[in-house]
């Protein structure tokens, strides 16, 4: 059974790395002892071994052992034999480039699909949809394709912000840009805020967290999506 989190962020304001999921991700990985993590989106061009050593003391403290994907001699091998996945933030662009170089993607969707653990958080909560066409990110590389993962039946916008009162800023906002998606393409968007997340167990999707996420659906106005609704039918 598919057992995914997917989170806006990995840093709340105020917050430590992750901390205010470690209810959550105690019992998402409560059987796991190993677990793989995923480098590639590179947050400020840090390397894949600086990346992996900042994740590692929040998972000593669930007594989880980490390992970088980039440290596998077949990458595709460990991903089928892994426990537990976590692929983290930076550039969208670059993650999904590195995981097309290394063929990864349907690797990991048939592992997660099959019910290893899945944890994502901005970049890689981005991969969780159907396409990344709908992240933040600057286009830095071009990745061969724009598909990804398809773990949920719709797009994600992470780290969505709404527009702020008597700001004197006259570029687009994310929901014009959202707009703008849905000039060319059908699918529904939802903009996930800070420190909210989704649930997926098997077909059953709920959003979680202490914030409502934006949805957005073509030809239609955006609507609230409260905390603990059910999105298992969103297409």
């Amino acid at each position: 059974m598919k057992k995914a989190l997917i989170a806006s962020t990995s840093t709340v304001f105020g917050g430590t790395f992750l901390d205010y999921l470690l209810p959550t991700l105690t019992e998402h990985f409560a059987s796991v002892s190993n677990l793989i993590f995923i480098p590639f989106a590179r947050p400020g061009g840090i390397t894949h071994d600086e990346y992996t050593e900042k994740v590692k003391p929040f998972f000593k403290q669930l007594n989880i052992e980490v390992k970088g994907i980039h440290q596998f001699e077949n990458p595709i091998e460990a991903i089928q034999n892994a426990e537990a996945i976590f692929t983290g933030g930076g550039n969208t662009f670059v993650l999904v480039d590195m995981l097309y170089k290394y063929n990864l993607l349907d690797a990991i969707q048939k592992v997660v699909e099959s019910g290893t653990p899945y944890l994502g958080t901005s970049a890689g909560s981005n991969i969780c949809g159907l396409t990344m066409n709908t992240t933040n990110d600057m286009p830095i590389v071009y990745p061969p394709s724009f598909r990804t993962l398809g773990l949920v039946s719709f797009n994600l916008n992470p780290h969505y912000l709404d527009p702020i009162e008597g700001s004197q800023h006259m570029g687009e906002t994310r929901e014009t840009r959202i707009k703008e998606f849905h000039q060319y393409n059908s699918q529904s968007v939802l903009g996930l805020r800070e420190g909210s997340w989704l649930e997926v167990l098997g077909n059953k999707i709920i959003l979680k967290g202490d914030l409502p996420a934006r949805l957005f659906q073509q030809g239609k106005e955006p609507i609230e999506i409260e905390t603990g609704a059910d999105l298992s039918n969103l297409k």
